[in-house]
Parts: structure tokens; C-alpha cells; sequence
């Protein structure tokens, strides 16, 4: 389940997304797009789900991701929690103020980039790391990519 929940948001819906609306007939430069359905679906809806679901069930992510059982890290993670909650809810809003866009990518490709090279230096991946670890550096390539656009353009 963790895996076709990642897949929808970090490359189903934000890909179909922006084909979707970049086909329809509209102006917006296609990077201007990808920024703003990565950050909507990849930031927002992730974070803000990762973020309830770090609050509420903190022992998934200590088990599944950090792979420990301890319940010393569960008030770690329910900060890091209402932390992906909040930037969750910036990528959410980026859709209503379009001038939350580039903030949130840029700040989520920080987030992204550092988790995925965490993780790269993580011994015996679970199945589950290995699966936050490829999306967060996917996320990061595609986020650091549109923030550079923007940043030139």
C-alpha cells in the first residue's frame, strides 16, 4: 500500500497533472506546470498525509522507515510529523497563491534531498526505505530542477 501511495503522489497525479493541463490548451510553460503539480501533489498532499499519519500512528514510520522499535522516538517523530504537516499544508495553499510555489519547492528539495541521502547511508534498507529513499531523491531532482528554472527565468 505504502508503494502505490508514494507512486500516485510523487509521479502519477503530479505527471498526469501537469500533462493534463498542458494539453488543455493553456499558456503556463510546461516547467511552470511541473512546479506546480510536483509541489501540490509531492509536497502537499505527501507531506500533509506523512505528517497526520506521523502525528497519529508515529510507530509506522519509527518501524517501517527508521526501523526501530524503541518508543523513545516517537515524540521525534510526531514533531517531525506536524513539521511535514505544515509544509504540507504550503504545497496544499500553492494551488490558491500561486507565490507559494517556488518557496515550498525549494525548501521541500532541501527536505527531500537530505532524507534521500540519509537514506543512502542507512545499512539493510527495508523495503519501505528503499521506497522513501528513491522517491525523496526523485522528488528533490525534479523540485531542484523547476526551482532552478524559476530562478532563471
Amino acid at each position: 500500500m505504502y508503494l502505490v501511495i508514494v507512486l500516485l503522489l510523487m509521479l502519477v497525479l503530479p505527471v498526469g497533472s501537469t500533462v493534463a493541463e498542458y494539453f488543455s490548451g493553456g499558456s503556463a510553460p510546461l516547467m511552470a506546470l511541473v512546479g506546480k503539480w510536483f509541489v501540490f501533489w509531492g509536497v502537499g498532499v505527501r507531506l500533509l498525509l506523512a505528517g497526520i499519519r506521523q502525528f497519529v500512528q508515529p510507530r509506522f514510520t519509527a518501524e517501517q522507515i527508521f526501523q526501530t522499535t524503541s518508543p523513545d522516538v516517537l515524540p521525534l517523530v510526531r514533531e517531525l510529523g506536524v513539521a511535514n504537516f505544515a509544509a504540507g499544508v504550503v504545497g496544499v495553499a500553492s494551488l490558491a497563491a500561486q507565490s507559494f510555489v517556488l518557496p515550498s519547492a525549494i525548501s521541500a528539495a532541501i527536505f527531500y534531498g537530505v532524507a534521500g541521502v540519509r537514506h543512502i547511508a542507512e545499512h539493510d534498507k527495508s523495503r519501505n526505505e528503499n521506497i522513501a529513499m528513491i522517491s525523496d531523491l526523485f522528488i528533490f531532482a525534479v523540485l531542484s530542477a523547476f526551482a532552478a528554472y524559476a530562478l532563471l527565468a
